[in-house]
């Protein structure tokens, strides 16, 4: 009766209202005089209206803007997938990103496509956009910095630091002399074009160093934590110089500059005895929390905004501000975290890329058309290397390093990525740089930023010594070794307690390594630890409630599904159990697109085609991930679709083929150390007619009457799977069961997929 009077009520309201509506329009039409309406006639029809409202639509300067973030982003994020798959850092790819979209390569050969994707009165609207995000990353990078390490081991790092400042700015000056009269742009003064030549010399990229770090495990060495110490040291000295540099430059000399300069130490003043104490009282009061309110949020954005605007109109740049901004926020290593994550995906995702392809737009290799211009290009590359690498080797070989260390620093500060190009696009903003040289300087932070892997690999080539510090290598090789290598807590749980269940009463000739990886750019210098030590508290809890002894590893990577196969390779390892992952796309017909455009344009599953993997994940549904750990691994791997497994003290087993004879091995640890119950169905007999199945089989029976069960149903109860606690089944077996679309599969307990 209730939906019925609502269905009355509301066709009267809709329809009364929708009726009066059209009444007063049509009597307004007599409102009009007709000398003042003017009807558009396009005298093309109403489709023609249609097109030509479909073009002013495109033409509009919004859809202009999200149509080239929407190529930017995607076009940033293939590059940066594409150069991270070859082991560098995703910004190199998106610098190259951002200059395959400019005149260099989309300018040059489609250039009507290029004109209308980025036409000239478009730039501005990208450019403060870009700046909006470089601010927000400068704000990052300035709470990245760890203001401890520097008071705790400034000593060698400062020396270090300032000398791999102070030899390429002079070396910079030097070049400076030598390219002045060819290279300066006209109306610049000398010392404004030197300084700059100093300054984008002697920059180091703190943010690409401190992952590279982390990446290659180093960061818990000493060596790490000097080269971090020497890179913060590095930031905040080199930032300090750029504000004086651009003083000077927009003063025109030293001394009218010294204006600006005291202004700029009275903002520093202002921002460490006023500010930070009162950004500090609000992360006492709100650093334990979860969450932060968003009025405090707002309360630390707008000293963000305000810091920015005070450095932009002293005189010494917005991004200065931002970076103050971000070093003074209260040292609470998870409130410092909360903010990262707030700004940092707007920022690197969105709003970065964008920065890149402004970089690029401005970027022409096609400047560089003669012989001459590419070695002078050269040059400048070989006095950057000379003056950073060898500058900080032989700084920290003097302080008493050692000559792999030495050079791992120099290889390491010599890094320059993003925070060049933003240099040099200071440069070429103030107009101290010509277009020329802003070239061959971002093909110089190209080439110094790429080289830095593959210099490392040769010195540790060389020195004949590994990076890591953890041992992936049991000592012990008499050992059965299992590495679980877990993403989230619950997940992480559930396969320690099936490893525990598989070795429970042969510790003494048995280990567990658990491995947890995060990528690179979701950890964090100063919340490094704590991150470790977060991810692994729930696995030890449980460890410690099984009784069982565990080893960690913790690492950032670039690319996790390399990186698990790698340590499970490397480390020899008896057994890799991992966690089944689900893709965001499953079940949908995005889901399907997607999954057929990827088996075609991804690289991966092409190799695996070629080399004859791609067979094993034919009607298996395995996430990407688990598809590539899959294929990388050299081991038998164990995926486990985890529904909250507590206990494997019921264990079922279908077996379908002889070849699910290894299988065996795991039955008999799970009787012998968990005193499992096993269920063993065998629909086709094999375990009958195969005589090395049919021995192990009375073996068992023999040992553990009690523990052993055979069936040869073909039709399984739901309230038979109810019972048990898992299914285990051999990979082959569960492309078999999932192809024959069996009605019990939706009632299966957690499953534990085996890959011999």
């Amino acid at each position: 009766m209730k939906n019925y009077k609502n269905t009355v009520f509301y066709l009267v309201i809709t329809g009364g209202f929708t009726a009066l509506m059209y009444w007063i329009i049509t009597k307004g039409k007599h409102l009009e005089v007709a000398e003042t309406i003017v009807t558009p006639e396009s005298g093309n029809g109403s489709w023609g209206d249609f097109l030509t409202s479909m073009q002013h639509n495109f033409q509009d300067p919004l859809a202009i803007l999200l149509a080239q973030i929407i190529t930017i982003i995607l076009v940033a994020r293939v590059f940066g997938w594409i150069f991270k798959k070859i082991g560098q850092p995703s910004v190199i790819g998106e610098i190259i990103a951002g200059i395959v979209l400019g005149p260099s390569l989309l300018g040059l050969y489609f250039p009507e496509f290029s004109g209308a994707l980025f036409p000239v009165e478009s730039l501005g609207n990208l450019k403060f956009l870009s700046q909006i995000g470089l601010i927000l990353f400068m704000f990052v990078i300035g709470m990245e910095l760890d203001l401890k390490v520097l008071k705790n081991k400034a000593n060698e790092a400062v020396v270090i630091s300032h000398a791999s400042i102070v030899i390429p700015f002079a070396l910079g000056i030097g070049l400076a002399y030598f390219v002045y009269n060819r290279f300066a742009p006209e109306g610049v003064k000398f010392l404004s074009f030197s300084l700059f030549m100093g300054i984008a010399l002697s920059i180091t990229a703190f943010p690409v160093l401190a992952r590279i770090v982390q990446e290659r495990g180093i960061h818990k060495t000493k060596l790490g934590s000097i080269v971090i110490t020497c890179a913060a040291a590095d930031d905040i000295t080199a930032w300090c110089i750029l504000a004086v540099v651009i003083a000077i430059v927009k003063a025109g000399s030293f001394v009218s500059s010294l204006y600006i300069i005291m202004l700029a130490v009275l903002y520093v003043i202002a921002m460490i005895y006023i500010v930070k104490p009162f950004l500090k009282r609000i992360g006492d009061l709100y650093g334990s929390k979860d969450t932060i309110i968003k009025p405090v949020v707002a309360i630390f954005f707008l000293v963000l905004i305000i810091s920015s605007y005070a450095t932009e109109v002293i005189g010494i740049h917005a991004l200065f501000g931002a970076f103050m901004a971000g070093a003074i926020m209260p040292d609470v290593p998870k409130f410092r975290t909360i903010f990262i994550e707030k700004v940092e995906d707007v920022a690197l995702i969105l709003l970065l890329p964008l920065f890149f392809v402004f970089t690029g737009l401005k970027t022409e290799i096609g400047l560089l058309n003669d012989p001459y211009l590419w070695k002078v290009t050269g040059f400048i590359i070989l006095v950057a290397v000379v003056g950073k690498f060898l500058g900080s080797a032989l700084a920290a070989r003097f302080v008493g390093q050692s000559w792999r260390d030495s050079l791992t620093i120099g290889a390491l500060m010599n890094t320059r990525g993003l925070m060049e190009l933003i240099v040099l696009n200071i440069g070429l903003e103030l107009k101290v740089l010509t277009p020329e040289v802003f070239t061959m300087m971002v093909i110089m932070a190209l080439v110094t930023t790429f080289m830095t892997g593959p210099a490392l690999d040769l010195i540790n080539y060389i020195f004949k010594t590994k990076d890591g510090v953890e041992v992936l290598v049991p000592t012990n090789h008499n050992k059965y070794r299992i590495l679980i290598s877990f993403g989230n807590n619950e997940k992480g749980k559930s396969l320690l307690r099936l490893a525990s269940s598989l070795i429970k009463k042969q510790k003494s000739t048995s280990s567990i390594t658990v491995m947890h990886l995060s990528l690179s750019d979701e950890v964090h210098t100063f919340n490094l630890e704590d991150k470790e030590k977060n991810s692994f508290y729930p696995i030890v809890e449980e460890s410690q409630l099984l009784k069982q002894d565990i080893t960690t590893i913790f690492k950032a990577t670039m690319d996790i599904e390399t990186e698990i196969a790698d340590v499970a390779n490397q480390g020899d390892y008896d057994l890799l159990l991992i966690g089944l992952g689900k893709s965001i796309f499953e079940g949908t017909i995005l889901g399907k697109v997607i999954g057929f455009t990827t088996r075609i344009i991804n690289p991966d599953r092409l190799i695996d085609k070629f080399t004859g993997k791609e067979g094993l994940f034919e009607n298996s549904p395995f996430d990407e991930r688990t598809r590539q750990i899959i294929s990388k691994t050299k081991m038998p791997i164990g995926i486990l679709i985890d529904k909250d497994l507590q206990h494997v003290n019921h264990v079922f087993i279908p077996i379908f083929s002889t070849e699910d004879s290894f299988v065996i091995d795991y039955i008999q640890k799970l009787v012998y150390n968990n005193n499992a119950k096993i269920v063993i169905l065998d629909v086709n007999g094999h375990l009958t007619t195969n005589f090395v199945m049919n021995s192990a089989i009375d073996s068992l029976e023999q040992k553990y009457p009690n523990n052993i069960s055979l069936i040869t149903d073909k039709i399984i109860t739901q309230e038979f799977l109810a019972q048990q606690d898992l299914m285990l089944i051999s990979l082959e077996s569960w492309k078999a069961l999932v192809d024959s679309r069996s009605d019990w599969l939706s009632g299966v307990p957690s499953v534990l997929i085996l890959k011999h």
